[in-house]
């Protein structure tokens, strides 16, 4: 089977603020917005020039769900728990997330697999984001 993963969804709690946020802080584009009046679903699809996308969803009457401080809390309920990008340069990419309002999860640093580098940051809503530091082709 042929198949390339698409895009990533995150449900978020102020479509707008969310929106903004990971266009300033990943040089994303909108490629469209949708609202969806019976469930009352809103979603922006967001694309980064190297091809990745990402889906902000936002339904009305939501609620919090996990917010783990750190990826190892993470991992003790199960389901999704993070999206990662890959970058040439983590220093200052980390650096640049957390002056931009991410939260500083985890310092880069080694990462469990032999050769990279890793960081962790949250996203002003609280959800989890892996920085790697590799070849981001």
């Amino acid at each position: 089977m042929h198949a390339r993963l698409d895009h990533v969804g995150v449900n978020v709690r102020d479509l707008a603020a969310q929106t903004a946020w990971y266009r300033n802080a990943f040089a994303l584009e909108v490629v469209f917005e949708f609202h969806l009046d019976g469930p009352g679903l809103s979603g922006v699809v967001l694309a980064h020039p190297h091809g990745w996308r990402i889906e902000l969803l936002a339904r009305e009457g939501s609620a919090p769900g996990l917010r783990a401080p750190d990826p190892m809390t993470a991992a003790l309920t199960q389901g999704y728990g993070h999206f990662a990008v890959t970058t040439p340069e983590l220093d200052p990419v980390y650096a640049a997330l957390v002056a931009g309002g991410a939260g500083e999860v985890m310092k880069p640093g080694p990462s469990p697999e032999p050769g990279i580098r890793m960081a962790w940051v949250s996203d002003p809503e609280g959800n989890l984001i892996e920085l790697i530091e590799k070849n981001a082709e």
